[in-house]
C-alpha cells in the first residue's frame, strides 16, 4: 500500500493540514501535486501509509473548505 496524497485546492489549508497533523505525531510533509491530477492549487499533503487512518479522522473534524480527496501515490484515486 503506498502512501497517501491529500489534496488541497488552497496552498494555505495545505500547511495548515500538514502542521495539524504533525502535532498529532504524523509524519506528514507538503509535496507538489502530480501534475497529471490537474487538481487543486499545485500542493499536497503527503501522508505515510501507516498513519492513513489517523490522518484522515484528522483531516475529517477539520473539515478544510479546499480539501479535494485523497490518492495514492501507487495512483489509486480515493475521492
Amino acid at each position: 500500500m503506498g502512501d497517501l496524497l491529500a489534496v488541497f485546492r488552497s496552498r494555505t489549508q495545505a500547511v495548515q493540514c500538514r502542521t495539524m497533523l504533525c502535532e498529532r505525531g504524523v509524519r506528514a510533509e507538503v509535496v507538489p501535486t502530480p501534475s497529471y491530477l490537474k487538481l487543486g492549487c499545485g500542493f499536497s499533503v503527503k501522508i505515510p501509509a501507516a498513519a492513513a487512518e489517523t490522518a484522515k479522522k484528522a483531516i475529517a473534524r477539520a473539515a478544510y473548505s479546499a480539501f479535494y480527496g485523497y490518492v495514492r501515490l501507487d495512483g489509486t484515486r480515493h475521492i
